[in-house]
């Protein structure tokens, strides 16, 4: 005898005796999260339009000057302007409703988005490190006061575009708003270190402090982007959490709970950042009361590891299955 059960709907409850009023606070929960997306969104929309057009003032400041600080940092601008745009438009479609083909929303566009952010920086970095090298064994003239002055107003640029995406997302729970900030963050230190490096320029004339500032800024990026690549990718291969061990949820289930003898086939993946999804079999005792023993298992989800969304399978017989434990 098997009973078959699926609950969760991201932050909802399960029990089916829900009152009025809590259905009343989890519409307005939702609709306050909706309308935080929505708002979300628009910030990273402006914050996309600002750097695109600065860039290309930059780009026009470092073919005038020379200065490969500013054309890189004018090339880690365009991925700048990408990345806010591919956030945008995670966000955008996120908020779309599932559908017959998409049981689970858009949810994982916002991944998609963090790992291709991630991809792209790396390869900027990379094309930037190559050219700083060769103009580091090969350094040219560099006007040295116009580099500076676009350097200042990059920087700026920066500093209201990184305050828009952290107003945005102030909890720093969004990985692919992470993902735009760390991009833009990268930029700003672009622009900062152009600035140094046009000081010393107009005061020193040592123009490979140029290439050199720029390869100080590939190391200081290349790492966040790594661990942006890392952990979107272990989400898209539907990696467990990190946070999570399999193994110990199995084993406090089964001493918290005496009607469940037996806990086997989970399996724990990561819908986005902020969505946990998971799916369990348990065998109870053949008087255990189905409907109690199953609303004490998504209530032990969620309170010990607030996993809302869940599809317990119950069993009144021993697994069958030869690879049922998973220890």
């Amino acid at each position: 005898m098997t009973a078959d059960h699926s609950h969760g709907r991201g932050s909802h409850h399960r029990q089916h005796d829900h009152n009025h009023d809590h259905d009343h606070d989890h519409d307005h929960v939702h609709s306050h999260a909706h309308d935080q997306r929505g708002h979300a969104g628009a910030l990273l929309g402006w914050a996309a339009l600002i750097t695109l057009a600065f860039m290309a003032v930059e780009v026009a400041g470092g073919l005038l000057a020379n200065s490969l600080a500013l054309l890189a940092d004018a090339g880690h601008m365009l991925t700048d302007a990408a990345a806010l745009t591919l956030a945008w438009a995670a966000i955008y479609f996120a908020r779309r409703a599932p559908d017959a083909k998409r049981s689970f929303g858009y949810h994982r566009l916002q991944v998609l988005a963090t790992f291709i952010n991630g991809i792209a920086l790396l390869a900027i970095v990379a094309g930037i490190a190559f050219e700083a090298v060769h103009k580091l064994f090969a350094p040219a003239p560099i006007k040295a006061p116009l580099m500076l002055g676009v350097a200042i107003v990059g920087a700026v640029v920066n500093l209201i575009v990184f305050a828009m995406l952290r107003k945005s997302d102030p909890h720093h729970d969004d990985m692919n708003v992470s993902a735009a900030a760390l991009h833009v963050f990268g930029d700003l230190l672009g622009s900062l270190g152009a600035i140094v490096g046009a000081l010393i320029i107009m005061y020193t004339g040592f123009t490979p402090i140029d290439s050199i500032l720029s390869l100080a800024l590939c190391l200081m990026i290349v790492r966040s982007a790594w661990s942006l690549v890392r952990k979107s990718t272990h989400i898209l291969l539907e990696g467990a959490p990190e946070w999570l061990d399999t193994n110990e949820l199995r084993t406090r289930l089964e001493a918290h709970l005496p009607a469940v003898r037996d806990v086997h086939h989970v399996h724990c993946w990561s819908l986005s950042p902020r969505e946990t999804l998971l799916t369990l079999h348990a065998s109870v005792t053949p008087d255990a009361n189905y409907p109690q023993v199953l609303q004490d298992i998504h209530g032990f989800l969620e309170k010990n590891y607030g996993i809302t969304h869940a599809t317990v399978q119950l069993e009144a017989a021993a697994c069958p299955d030869a690879d049922c434990v998973q220890r």
